[in-house]
């Protein structure tokens, strides 16, 4: 595979890579442990191979930690900021919801639940549903509807937790009429309560606590150290420094989520661990210390691809990186902050980008272009991104300039049969699929001419803001996490500083990311606040509305990017009170959709290309695009549910 590699040259990253083969024994894993692992025994009493952490290695599947360290370890209430980060295993085998994503067939299954919610009149105000029986907490104790209705209560009831906020405008009262039935009064009529308070992505921030423990404590500073769930393993060890976490399968694996709904999961451990920086995480995969790799780089899936005949990506040729990512990438702007409140500015910087360079420069071309809203994953491509392609194309901004271009998949192929890639697609169809409809026009001359309209002025190559001082951005980015969001904030800042914006990228870990983020705390962010999965994208698009704006400075529940918008909080209330097969629902969210292109809250610029290749060395069974039961989503909630798919291969 030759590609495009402006980024990270090949070169340095193979130096990297024997670089650590001197450091492999190490492997970033850092701490000594809770429970003090016996890394000193690597070979098991029957001359199998142990892990660093006392597990044999063929009964443990080690999954790279996508997110990096988690600072306080012992911290695992979701509901305090500062918990540990969600896709160290916490979130994906031991937390469940009420209703799960089937992303396959493109719908919601019952988890906790066991109906979905059946309106209890014609207001669309009352609910019940039913709870799954014969469930259990990882520590023995039935889970029933009082669980559910506790936790409903202690977040109404507390004020002080960020979700609050948010769940207060939804949920009126959840009150359990019996061990194994809820009944739900809504503050306003809701048609989608499922999505709302279930998975319909990665997770949801709904999550049922066990109440003969959380009854105890005060949810605000309670730090849950040991966690209780209804998922198939429970935490056995974690590392002190937050490097690694151990989780062992259930003894009673039969009474949790998985167990009931699908059946036994097929690794007795499950390693969450960090590596450390990328070189030392594909020396690991090629050395087969782990087995499911998250968010690497094109270069390093070459390198891998090259040294382990087992590494497995989603497809077998190019684009090799699965591109059906339900969130896409883009530049956030603070709303509120001068002068990205205004609409001319931001689009002078989206005309300032040079679309090709930046996709180049972030994963050597293999990204599908966005313009809208909505992330282009097939089917929202097929709804929504190529039935817009004629009102794209027809857009004007106010004084009647068209910013369209829909060249860059054409100049894509160019570009990439250039660079001697094979296997592109040749049907002009084919071609726009996977490389999307087009973006904005390259035009810094039309870029200069909307910030002289709002009192800009260029000083030799440099841009100076209407009071006279030098325009400084800093874009937010992910550090050693989020590889496509990390890279794009850098392409990005080059392609704004050759047009005369003085960028600065400032990378941050996950905690601080996402910190920065709700508070308001950036001018402009490599976030991805731009989901979607199904047609009916009400319930990711919900959080625009303008009532959950608040203040720099104060946290956001939603809307973080603050933008008040009358017109798609109109439509978004309008979307309520309709249900999701209704017809008008396309048409609305496509008409939210062309408000976002009107004043650019979110410069939406590609779907998300994710490399997470496995090592089929120790565990078969993998997802692929020849084995699609789910998509490749580590770090979603539903992990849980690729465990019993997932066998020892014996060697």
């Amino acid at each position: 595979m030759k590609q495009a590699r402006k980024f990270i040259p090949l070169l340095l990253i193979i130096a990297l890579v024997l670089t650590a083969c001197s450091d492999s024994k190490n492997n970033g894993s850092g701490g000594t442990g809770t429970d003090k692992p016996s890394s000193s025994k690597n070979v098991s009493s029957n001359g199998g191979k142990m892990t660093d952490v006392g597990t044999p290695r063929s009964e443990t599947l080690i999954v790279d930690i996508l997110n990096g360290t988690s600072a306080d370890p012992e911290r695992m209430n979701p509901y305090m900021p500062g918990a540990v980060s969600m896709d160290s295993g916490l979130h994906q085998l031991i937390f469940s919801h009420l209703w799960e994503i089937d992303t396959v067939k493109g719908e919601q299954m019952p988890e906790l639940a066991a109906t979905f919610p059946k309106k209890l009149d014609d207001s669309y105000t009352k609910f019940s549903f039913k709870i799954q029986e014969g469930l259990t907490w990882s520590d023995g104790v039935p889970f029933t509807a009082h669980d559910v209705e506790f936790t409903a209560n202690m977040i109404l009831n507390s004020k002080e937790l960020a979700y609050s906020g948010y769940f207060s405008t939804l949920v009126k009262t959840m009150k359990a009429t019996d061990d194994y039935t809820i009944e739900v009064e809504t503050v306003a009529p809701e048609t989608r309560l499922s999505q709302k308070l279930g998975v319909v992505i990665w997770g949801n921030s709904f999550r049922i606590m066990p109440k003969h423990i959380w009854e105890k404590e005060d949810p605000t500073q309670f730090k849950f150290s040991d966690p209780v769930g209804v998922g198939p393993y429970k935490l056995s060890k974690r590392d002190t420094q937050g490097n690694w976490f151990l989780y062992e399968k259930r003894e009673d694996w039969q009474n949790s989520t998985v167990g009931k709904l699908v059946g036994e999961p097929g690794p007795k451990y499950i390693l969450f661990k960090y590596f450390g920086p990328e070189e030392k995480r594909i020396m690991a995969a090629i050395q087969h210390d782990m087995d499911v790799l998250q968010d690497i780089t094109p270069e390093s899936w070459e390198i891998l691809q090259q040294k382990n005949e087992y590494a497995q990506a989603w497809y077998e040729n190019f684009p090799y990186a699965t591109m059906d990512d339900p969130c896409q990438r883009g530049m956030s702007f603070n709303n509120l902050k001068a002068p990205f409140n205004s609409t001319n500015v931001k689009w002078a910087l989206a005309l300032m980008t040079d679309i090709k360079n930046v996709s180049l420069g972030t994963f050597g071309g293999m990204l599908r272009v966005s313009p809208i809203q909505v992330p282009p994953v097939s089917v929202l491509q097929d709804t929504y991104h190529k039935p817009m392609l004629s009102w794209l194309k027809s857009f004007a901004l106010e004084d009647g300039y068209k910013p369209f271009d829909e060249s860059y998949a054409t100049d894509m192929i160019e570009v990439l049969k250039q660079q001697g890639v094979e296997g592109l697609p040749t049907d002009q169809k084919d071609i726009v699929s996977t490389f999307g409809v087009g973006w904005w026009k390259h035009d810094p001359e039309k870029a200069a001419e909307l910030l002289e309209k709002e009192g800009f002025k260029k000083q030799g190559n440099s841009w100076l803001l209407p009071d006279g001082s030098p325009w400084q951005i800093t874009i937010n980015a992910p550090a050693n996490f989020e590889i496509e969001s990390m890279r794009l904030a850098f392409a990005v800042a080059d392609s704004w500083r050759k047009n005369g914006v003085d960028v600065t990228v400032q990378q941050m870990d996950h905690a601080t990311f996402w910190d920065a983020e709700a508070t308001g705390s950036f001018m402009v962010g490599s976030y991805w606040p731009s989901c979607g999965l199904l047609p009916d994208t009400t319930a990711q698009m919900s959080g625009w509305h303008e009532k959950y704006v608040v203040p720099t400075g104060d946290r956001a529940s939603s809307n973080a990017n603050r933008w008040a918008n009358a017109e798609v909080s109109k439509l978004l209330d309008e979307l309520d009170s309709i249900p999701g097969d209704n017809p008008q629902v396309i048409e609305k969210i496509t008409e939210i959709n062309k408000q976002f292109v009107k004043e650019l809250p979110f410069l939406a610029m590609f779907g998300t290309s994710k490399f997470v290749p496995v090592d089929t060395y120790y565990w078969e069974g993998f997802q692929s695009s020849n084995n699609g039961f789910e998509g490749p989503w580590w770090w979603w909630s539903q992990f849980k549910y690729y465990t019993p798919h997932l066998k020892p291969t014996g060697r």
